[in-house]
């Protein structure tokens, strides 16, 4: 498993296995949020098949699919709803980890710097500058 530790409380990875719920409880984690659409993966590591596990592992999970070029406001929202509602640390993934980042990222608006949240998401090799118009203007929204 690559997790890759975007904050104190949010990680990313690519697409994780079943057998990883276990080590992700050990390490702390809470929540898993799978933003990997079923479409894109065979039964064994689709949704259902996933938050079977995560339950197992005792940790709670969330189905919030994240379509290749079709990002949506009830994607940004449900990811920022699911963080701020975690009892703990929350790690999120997708096929490589970049919808999981982007969608974060967008959630943070108004919430941390533009500058702080690409450079976050950057550290990991998560190119977000393409996002700071789209970052500024929900942040703008907010306030």
């Amino acid at each position: 498993m690559d997790l890759r530790q975007i904050t104190e409380t949010y990680a990313v990875a690519p697409q994780i296995e079943p057998g990883d719920m276990a080590a992700l409880a050990e390490q702390g984690i809470t929540t898993v949020i799978c933003n990997r659409p079923d479409a894109e993966n065979p039964p064994p590591l689709q949704a259902a098949a996933m938050q079977a596990a995560a339950e197992a592992a005792g940790l709670s999970f969330v189905y919030n699919p994240v379509v290749g070029g079709q990002l949506t406001l009830d994607n940004v929202e449900e990811q920022a709803d699911a963080i701020e509602g975690a009892d703990g640390a929350v790690f999120a993934y997708c096929a490589s980890g970049n919808r999981s980042t982007i969608v974060w990222a967008l959630g943070q608006a108004g919430q941390r710097p533009t500058d702080e949240i690409i450079s976050l998401g950057e550290t990991w090799g998560y190119q977000l500058e393409w996002l700071r118009p789209q970052i500024e203007a929900l942040a703008a929204q907010k306030s």
